[in-house]
């Protein structure tokens, strides 16, 4: 599995010793894990390890062990995900442990990032304050664990509790992670969903939070990853239609095009919030390497 990850497509890879270690298996996997993050050939832009929660007796030795010796052996980590973030305590512990060793091991102060998982009603409670520490790079949605904490009734992560036939069960809490992501500026991410062969409804899923403003979803098996870079890309359309709202406001704000703020483009009216929702489309699909095929701004004569 290590070997085949080194070349997917994704944009974030992470090696797990939470829950899919057994405990007896802890200690040999923080040496699988350090030996594989030092090992050349890693095509993720982030690379990193799941360490285990502080409410076990694990974390301390999952982080010692793997970042000092992925950073001895000429590796890299560029992210730490905290699972089960349930107060700001968390991320400052972690925080402190990464600063003695980014310093003992000659690493830039504050260059390995934290992904805080929130798993419980109390980590909801306190998302502003996670999100605003300035190791934390993302937000991210660990459903499982969630749905378990607030007792709802199924056994499907991922999925919506039977029973439950009216709106989306999760949209409150989706809602308040994308809310505090955008305040303090960093990513929201969706969970995994763990039906791992029915990509039709990963797909059906993804594209719930992709429509919110999410920036990605984790995935559990190769499978899912082609459909998840085309759901959180833009269509190819609004892409299009982004790149020519941006040029079309340029030219009517400039002096050329009478320096308007509002102006019409076709039957759509345009104006500043419209040029910053289209930054938004255009910066995803950029992001996503995507190639323009659609009409161009022609100023008129």
């Amino acid at each position: 599995m290590i070997d085949k990850a080194k070349n997917l497509a994704a944009d974030e890879i992470f090696l797990d010793l939470e829950d899919a270690v057994a405990p007896d298996a802890k200690a040999a996997a923080r040496v699988t894990v350090a030996a594989a993050l030092a090992e050349p050939g890693w095509q993720a832009g982030l690379l990193g390890f799941r360490c285990n929660d502080w409410t076990t007796p694990w974390t301390y030795a999952d982080v010692v062990e793997v970042v000092g010796g992925t950073a001895a052996a000429g590796g890299r980590i560029d992210m730490i995900v905290l699972p089960k973030v349930s107060d700001i305590s968390h991320v400052h512990a972690l925080d402190l442990l990464l600063c003695q060793l980014e310093r003992e091991h000659g690493l830039p102060v504050g260059g390995i990032s934290i992904d805080a998982q929130i798993e419980d009603a109390a980590g909801l409670r306190q998302l502003d304050a996670i999100a605003a520490h300035p190791r934390v790079q993302a937000l991210v949605l660990g459903p499982g664990d969630l749905m378990a904490n607030l007792n709802m009734r199924t056994l499907v992560v991922g999925e919506q509790p039977e029973g439950y036939d009216v709106g989306d069960a999760y949209h409150h809490i989706l809602m308040s992670i994308l809310i505090a992501a955008r305040a303090h500026g960093v990513a929201a991410i969706d969970g995994p969903y763990f039906r791992v062969r029915d990509v039709e409804a990963f797909r059906r899923v993804a594209g719930r939070t992709a429509a919110l403003g999410y920036d990605g979803k984790w995935v559990l098996h190769p499978d899912q990853i082609a459909a998840g870079n085309e759901i959180f890309s833009p269509r190819q359309a609004d892409y299009d239609h982004a790149e020519l709202i941006l040029e079309a406001y340029q030219w009517h704000a400039s002096a050329a095009g009478g320096s308007r703020g509002a102006a019409m483009l076709g039957d759509e009216m345009i104006d500043e919030a419209s040029r910053k929702m289209a930054l938004v489309i255009a910066g995803k699909g950029r992001a996503a390497g995507m190639t323009r095929s659609g009409q161009r701004f022609t100023p008129p004569a």
